[in-house]
């Protein structure tokens, strides 16, 4: 009919940028969370649970990649209310619209059968799920995110939204996962490229080892002790795989450079180990193994670093190679391998390399709990713990619960019972059973939730 008017279509929402779902019980500290990787403080937080009720994207930005946080309210499935069942509808909505979903749990309060029920519903969906151990204010309660991994979605990430602790590694696997599902992104693009520092004291041939690796002069060679003065990033590929090479300034002991140029070429080269999966630490063959060099090698564990000893100028030395090895695996905790080269006549210097990578990768590989679980059951029937006043450590569950470097939470009735001398059997048995030796290894004994419930009760009463 003339001058009659079409009927509109429905409008649809236009989103250019990927999105996260954010999703949770009520009270989890999903708003918090979201307000603190966007940067801002858009989303309302309280207290009180079930503040949050509509969905609200807000936009977030790391490593390039922009992407949108898609706030929701908290969810609880078991809850009929009409309020309760449009915030889950809210909450679905979200979860349909987004590449990846983010499930918050407070670990701190641990698992609730709300907190089940949602894993179930999101092991069902087709979208990468993320989980997010929230709560986690100081880097020792990082080991109460074991339990999470019951929710079968996966290792938790350890984060507090209040403080800020683990939020740059969960904004580093959002983006990884997005990236993964992109169009036009592969998984090989979002894979991390192993980094390997080339640590040792000054002037044992660090660069000229990185020189030999490449096959050129990429880094400047003195004999000159302290050429090398900030950390050197060299990307190459080795076996069809890229890496990064970083050489670093000669570490000393801290006292011998306080108030000079060396003290902070000093610290880059600490915080170059930190950054790194795996570290090569050159020792002087000619010079044998010695007490400096044992205490590179204890800096390298302790940021994280898989670790392999190379014994450079090995054409010109006359040192026992069995006591230098018999030496590391008494001095230091992590039982590195000990490998001969020589930087100037090029011998072994691959074999090295491809050391220092394997180590890289068995540091970034994951044990599975039940395997896991299976393993330390024999270690416990082959060697109990010793008893103390009367009681014994029992082990209820293990879980690995973080990589580069491996860590391990074991859940126990109290971590009071634990013998140092049975702590380092179990760790040097799982050294042997998965070829992690030259791999740093965290291992926390948790209590087990209602054990310490009986704890604070008691603490409470007195």
């Amino acid at each position: 009919m003339e001058g009659a008017r079409r009927p509109e279509a429905p409008a649809h929402v236009l989103r250019r940028r990927p999105a996260v779902a954010v999703v949770g019980f009520p009270n989890a500290g999903k708003s918090t969370l979201v307000n603190r990787l966007a940067r801002g403080r858009e989303a309302v937080t309280d207290p009180e649970p079930g503040v949050t009720r509509d969905r609200r994207a807000l936009e977030c930005e790391w490593n390039g990649l922009s992407f949108d946080l898609i706030d929701t309210g908290g969810v609880d499935l078991s809850d009929s209310d009409d309020l309760a069942r449009a915030v889950q509808a809210q909450a679905r909505a979200a979860i349909e619209d987004a590449e990846a979903i983010l499930l918050v749990v407070d670990a701190r309060t641990g698992l609730g059968p709300g907190d089940a029920e949602l894993a179930a519903l999101l092991r069902r969906s087709d979208r990468p799920v993320l989980v997010a151990a929230n709560k986690i204010d100081r880097p020792e309660d990082e080991a109460f995110a074991a339990e999470l991994n019951a929710l079968g979605l996966g290792e938790p990430i350890p984060v507090s939204a209040s403080h800020g602790l683990g939020t740059g590694d969960l904004l580093d696997r959002l983006v990884e996962e997005l990236r993964r599902h992109l169009p036009g992104e592969t998984a090989d693009d979002a894979e991390e490229t192993p980094r390997i520092a080339i640590l040792g004291r000054p002037n044992v041939g660090k660069s000229s080892l990185l020189n030999a690796m490449l096959g050129s002069d990429r880094v400047i060679v003195s004999e000159r002790a302290g050429t090398t003065r900030d950390p050197v990033d060299t990307e190459a590929e080795v076996g069809g795989e890229r890496i990064v090479l970083v050489d670093t300034a000669g570490l000393r002991r801290r006292g011998k450079v306080a108030g000079t140029v060396g003290y902070y070429a000093q610290l880059r080269s600490e915080r170059a180990a930190e950054r790194a999966d795996a570290a090569i630490v050159v020792c002087d063959a000619s010079e044998g193994l010695t007490t400096e060099d044992l205490r590179v090698g204890e800096l390298a564990m302790r940021s994280g670093c898989a670790t392999v000893l190379a014994m450079n100028k090995w054409d010109i030395s006359r040192t026992d190679i069995d006591d230098a090895r018999a030496r590391a695996a008494q001095k230091l905790r992590l039982r590195p391998p000990v490998i001969t080269c020589s930087a100037l006549g090029g011998r072994n210097v691959a074999g090295v390399l491809r050391q220092a990578i394997q180590l890289a990768h068995r540091a970034a590989e994951r044990i599975p709990t039940p395997e896991l679980n299976r393993f330390i059951s024999g270690v416990v029937a082959d060697r109990p713990p010793p008893q103390r006043h009367g009681r014994r450590l029992r082990i209820y569950y293990s879980a690995q619960v973080g990589r580069r470097p491996p860590r391990f939470a074991l859940q126990v009735n109290d971590r009071k019972l634990i013998n140092r001398g049975w702590a380092f059997h179990l760790e040097n048995r799982l050294r042997d059973e998965y070829a992690l030796q030259g791999v740093p290894l965290v291992i926390d004994y948790v209590p087990r939730k209602r054990d310490r419930n009986r704890s604070a009760e008691r603490a409470g009463r007195v």
